[in-house]
């Protein structure tokens, strides 16, 4: 039998007021995939992967993750839930008061009992797992550049050994060089640690580099497949989307 998905979602209905964000939607997501999740200004994309892992609560719909039905956890079993993935939101989303090493530090003190001489190990090595020299360590966020603050925020994000990276817009604002270094450094963690990613993302170079289905989310639901399938759709965003100047300056050659 089929291994079920680490997430799905079925008739999701999101709003903010009188505004609906999403009506009907359904996805799933396979272990062990990089799924990203694109779609125009004010369709949701943000709002969706905050839903998923709590931070906003639907108006209807199911939401399950690592096979459990989020309305039926409760406080004790969402936080026992909630160490089992990680999230980078945009821009690193880093405690300005604190070093990078401390950031990184902040979901072990929070969920673990570990001795601090391990947590100091650990730290080293999630923060040179992402890449950063280890005098990244003793800085502040704001003595980092875009590109740095992302991989420390990325390293607290794997502090815990999670089986699901969230990572929204990992890299807007990164110049071509870096986006596509993170892209790599990406796939390589995936390949390490066996993880799932869920990635809500603008980047079409991000799309043909690592990901292997898409949610393209239009009209308040998604079409998922990949980039060739989703190429050949008839919808009017979708098929400008993938095939655009911007697509076309994307695509391999």
């Amino acid at each position: 039998m089929a291994e079920p998905p680490v997430i799905r979602v079925q008739g999701l209905r999101t709003k903010f007021g009188s505004q609906v964000v999403h009506d009907g939607l359904d996805l799933e997501v396979r272990r062990g995939e990089i799924f990203c999740v694109v779609g125009g200004a004010g369709s949701g994309k943000s709002v969706l992967m905050r839903t998923i892992i709590g931070l906003n609560r639907p108006a209807a719909g199911k939401v399950e993750i690592l096979g459990q039905d989020r309305a039926g956890v409760d406080g004790a079993g969402w936080q026992r839930l909630e160490m089992r993935w990680g999230v980078l939101f945009q821009d690193g989303a880093l405690f300005s008061s604190l070093t990078v090493a401390e950031n990184v530090q902040v979901p072990l003190k929070e969920h673990t009992d570990l001795a601090p001489e391990l947590i100091q190990e650990i730290v080293s090595l999630k923060i040179a797992m992402v890449g950063l020299p280890p005098d990244a360590c003793t800085k502040y966020p704001s003595e980092l550049s875009g590109g740095m603050r992302k991989r420390a925020g990325l390293a607290r994000a794997l502090a815990l050994d999670p089986e699901i990276l969230f990572l929204d817009e990992p890299t807007a604002g990164l110049d071509p060089i870096g986006a596509a270094r993170f892209d790599s450094l990406i796939l390589s963690l995936r390949q390490t640690l066996g993880l799932t990613v869920f990635m809500v993302t603008h980047d079409l170079d991000s799309l043909h580099a690592i990901a292997d289905r898409i949610a393209v989310l239009v009209d308040k639901a998604v079409v998922i497949g990949t980039i060739d399938t989703l190429s050949r759709e008839s919808h009017t965003w979708i098929r400008d989307y993938f095939h655009g100047p911007r697509a076309r300056a994307a695509a391999p050659r």
